[in-house]
């Protein structure tokens, strides 16, 4: 397959491809291409099948910002595809499919307005197809209309559904939560600022850092956190009991052990001491994370879905009461391109549900601003839909954890490799993408609670500038954002 990218009609001479990957039915990415590459003005997918594929890649959009744009499934031909026109026609596609969905049909409306102009732009696009200079000019302003009109969409669909659920006592005081930083629970701003704001709070577990040998916890960290919040009318919640990326596996597992039964015997072992430990203190536990994505081990599809069900097992035996999570990282799946020990998010939602494990609901995570594959930038309209592909899972959705940055940053967090909303990222873009997000996410009944990952700013954080609070413990404009839906909620629970 081969894609003519065009820039003010001009063919690029240069264009870095950024989050670039092939995907196939229900969006599932494709592992057996044998590369992307741009050249002269063409991105050429080379793949080991004939079947019809899609191209995700971040995509600058004037007016807009840069964010990761796909096209629809189209079959392979010799004439190479236009892919400016191919990504207008993609959103285009997806307007029309989310308006039925959501029903949001209005002659009369302004945003009919809107929607009519970049379909106007499309069809002369398409009228030009065999001048590619033309197409491409009106496919980028089909493609920039669709985009404003489409967030306007989404947003006018959030809001609609978060106005029913406030009518109907439908959020709680647990419903925004955030996930504490042991270190600084000593700091009295960022105590009261945690404490006055959320009334659910996650304290982070590491499994690496308290089982530094074999048999011999460390548990000062998580001791001090329940002296800090125990007793203090919150609902906690603790984990990743387990998650097996490098840093959060003890080294000497690392080092030793390469046996299944024997890493999960380990495993059993810690999630039981723990839980039996705090199990009186917490709500709920995040008991295994990201076993879609991240396996350092190499796990097999099997292998992977018994360490879930050994994690739950472990749990439930310690602790009947708490509700039992299992998060999924990554809900789009890019990383299901390189990596052949991963699964597909649905794919291992479905098989966890059918394997009849013993769980309450899944964990959700979306962090933007990095240039790694689940990172790069998407728009609302494809947060939107991807937590609709969520509903039909037959277990309550928590968002377990979320972070955008304030400010552009270096290497991996460079915005022109990472993506940018609407402008460069600033504390002002922050707050607003916060706003947008939180009505999406709590206008879905099926979403239980949403938890932002970092309450302030630290100067190891993996995403520049992403705290709430900036890291004199002062508030941000996004912390406002969040105290905003936080007081509209208690003010329809009394």
């Amino acid at each position: 397959m081969k894609f003519l990218v065009y820039k003010d009609g001009q063919l690029r001479k240069d264009f870095t491809l950024s989050g670039a990957y092939l995907f196939g039915a229900d969006l599932i990415p494709f592992r057996h291409i044998e590369g992307i590459r741009f050249s002269d003005g063409v991105i050429e997918c080379v793949k080991k099948s004939t079947d019809s594929a899609g191209l995700s890649l971040l995509w600058p959009v004037e007016g807009f910002g840069q964010v990761l744009l796909s096209t629809a499934r189209i079959p392979e031909r010799q004439e190479p595809y236009i892919l400016n026109v191919e990504l207008a026609r993609a959103r285009l596609m997806q307007i029309t499919l989310k308006r039925e969905d959501w029903a949001l049909f209005d002659q009369s409306d302004s945003l009919e307005a809107q929607a009519e102009e970049a379909q106007e732009l499309f069809i002369k696009s398409l009228q030009h197809i065999s001048e590619p200079e033309k197409a491409s000019v009106f496919a980028d302003q089909a493609l920039a209309k669709g985009l404003a009109f489409s967030e306007k969409l989404a947003a006018r669909h959030a809001e609609q559904y978060l106005a029913l659920r406030f009518k109907n006592r439908g959020l709680g005081r647990h419903s925004l939560g955030c996930t504490a930083e042991p270190a600084l629970l000593d700091n009295e701003k960022y105590l009261k600022w945690l404490l006055e704001m959320f009334g659910f709070i996650t304290i982070p577990v590491n499994w690496g850092k308290i089982e530094l040998k074999r048999g011999e916890y460390n548990f000062d960290a998580m001791d001090q956190c329940m002296d800090h919040l125990s007793g203090k009318r919150l609902a906690l919640c603790a984990g990743p009991l387990l998650c097996f990326t490098p840093s959060m596996i003890p080294e000497w597992i690392l080092k030793e052990e390469r046996d299944f039964e024997k890493i999960r015997e380990r495993a059993y072992e810690f999630v039981t001491k723990i839980v039996t430990r705090y199990g009186k203190y917490i709500h709920a536990w995040r008991v295994i994370s990201g076993m879609n994505s991240a396996n350092c081990f190499g796990f097999t599809f099997e292998q992977s879905l018994e360490m879930t069900r050994t994690a739950c097992l472990a749990a439930k035996s310690a602790d009947t009461k708490s509700r039992k999570i299992v998060e999924i990282l990554c809900p789009w799946g890019e990383y299901y391109a390189s990596d052949k020990t991963t699964v597909p998010p649905l794919v291992y939602a479905d098989m966890v549900i059918q394997s009849g494990i013993s769980f309450d609901a899944f964990g959700l995570q979306f962090h933007f601003g990095k240039n790694e594959p689940g990172m790069h930038v998407r728009d609302m309209m494809q947060i939107s839909s991807r937590l609709d592909c969520f509903a039909a899972v037959p277990k309550a959705i928590h968002i377990t954890g979320i972070s955008v940055p304030d400010r552009p940053g270096p290497g991996t967090t460079d915005s022109q490799a990472a993506g940018v909303w609407h402008s460069d990222w600033d504390p002002a873009v922050q707050a607003e993408w916060l706003e947008q997000f939180y009505k999406i996410a709590l206008g879905r009944p099926f979403i239980n609670t949403v938890t932002y990952s970092h309450l302030a700013d630290d100067a190891d954080m993996p995403i520049s500038g992403c705290g709430l609070l900036n890291d004199k413990f002062s508030p941000k404009q996004a912390f406002l954002v969040v105290a905003k839906f936080q007081k509209a909620i208690l003010k329809h629970i009394q």
